[in-house]
């Protein structure tokens, strides 16, 4: 066979790789035919003596060529190109009908039909290397184009299985990033949230759990960047902050728990990867809330008194370099007293920091000026992320969008 790779094959080696099969129901025609193709170098060939047997043959053999009488008993040729034109598998094949002068006529409907071209029963071997080495020619092409066809569709298939799995692989992990965080609480705090990734896997985590009968622990970090990355190492620092698993660390001291942390997540050692974090304890017995910070933007806190509609709002910062920058970094941790029906939401800069279809970044102030009113509403935090989805316009927000409320 005709190796379809070969984009530049001389015309010998054309015929010498060729397989030819010649059709006509004269034995004699056949192995002149034949004798013919082996002179012109084509070491190949196969015969039939009607249109039957040669379909039967193209059917289960590949050839590159067919020499095709017309006039044969129990299937002409016309008919074998009739039925082959209505053969995908059988299009390929380039046919050369055979005619004698009298089947003009025939010959034409037998290139309607699809033949290639066509030969006079009165050839001569020049005519006949040029007829047979072209419609060789473009079989080769032919199937070139189909193997590339079939290469674009193989790696189009591969690449819609890989997508497949990776979504259902991103959807997993989703899934499980969600499960890890906890769930709403009623007493003796009341506690909820909202977590919307900006991609399939973000660089936001938060929890909250009691230290012990009188201390709350309330947390949130936001990695830098998005992906698989930021996820794993934002899933990784929170089950360590819930877990306590920091040795040496008193987990109801902020200022020790952000220094703890820095150190247990260098980013030399985790692929340069930094991150920002808010945490706060909140005292019950003493109704004292004492946090610190590394790099992460304010918490508000929302006294319980309304005018007008509108909370009085403090915002609870603790300024500190990001997390795991450098070793034995000190923080600083603040106080604050927090009246009873307070309010309090730790949040990622994504809930504020939102572009407007205007070009304008959003601001904290923005972000508080909203929550002062609407804060405290049962729905208050998926209204948050409906007035950013407004504020930026179609698609997903540009960063995730994570935050905690506590009512005292």
């Amino acid at each position: 066979m005709v190796d379809p790779t070969d984009t530049t094959p001389t015309s010998a080696a054309l015929l010498a790789s060729a397989r030819v099969l010649v059709v006509d129901d004269s034995r004699l025609m056949r192995l002149a035919l034949i004798r013919s193709l082996k002179e012109l170098g084509v070491q190949t060939t196969a015969e039939a003596a009607n249109g039957q047997e040669a379909l039967e043959r193209i059917r289960v053999e590949e050839f590159d060529v067919m020499l095709l009488d017309i006039e044969m008993p129990v299937m002409s040729g016309l008919e074998l190109l009739l039925i082959m034109k209505e053969t995908p598998s059988l299009q390929r094949l380039p046919v050369i009908v055979i005619s004698s002068t009298e089947q003009i006529d025939t010959a034409v409907k037998c290139i309607e039909a699809g033949a290639e071209d066509y030969l006079p029963k009165t050839y001569n071997p020049t005519l006949l290397r040029a007829r047979v080495t072209s419609s060789i020619d473009k079989k080769r092409l032919r199937d070139l184009d189909a193997l590339r066809v079939k290469q674009l569709q193989d790696e189009k298939d591969l690449l819609v299985r890989t997508q497949k799995r990776l979504d259902h692989e991103l959807d997993e992990a989703f899934r499980y990033v969600r499960s890890s965080f906890p769930t709403p609480l009623e007493t003796p705090l009341r506690v909820d949230w909202f977590y919307q990734p900006s991609t399939e896997l973000g660089g936001d985590a938060f929890g909250y759990h009691w230290v012990d009968d009188d201390h709350f622990a309330v947390y949130l970090l936001d990695v830098c960047g998005h992906g698989v990355g930021a996820c794993l190492l934002a899933v990784t620092a929170i089950n360590v902050i819930r877990s306590q698993g920091l040795a040496g660390v008193d987990f109801r001291d902020a200022a020790a728990v952000l220094s703890g942390v820095s150190n247990a997540f260098l980013c030399e050692r985790h692929n340069d990867m930094y991150f920002t974090l808010w945490y706060g304890v909140y005292r019950r017995s003493t109704r004292t809330l004492t946090h610190a910070s590394g790099g992460h933007p304010p918490a508000l806190l929302l006294g319980p008194a309304e005018v007008n509609g509108v909370h009085p709002t403090t915002q609870l910062r603790a300024p500190g370099l990001i997390v795991g920058v450098m070793e034995d970094v000190p923080y600083t941790a603040h106080s604050v007293e927090v009246p009873e029906g307070a309010t309090l939401l730790v949040l990622c800069d994504g809930c504020f920091e939102i572009r407007s279809t205007t070009g304008e970044e959003g601001t904290f102030e923005d972000f508080e000026r909203f929550m002062s009113a609407a804060g405290t509403r049962p729905s208050g935090l998926s209204d948050l992320f409906d007035w950013a989805r407004q504020r930026h316009g179609e698609g997903p927000l540009d960063d995730d969008f994570s935050i905690v409320r506590v009512s005292f």
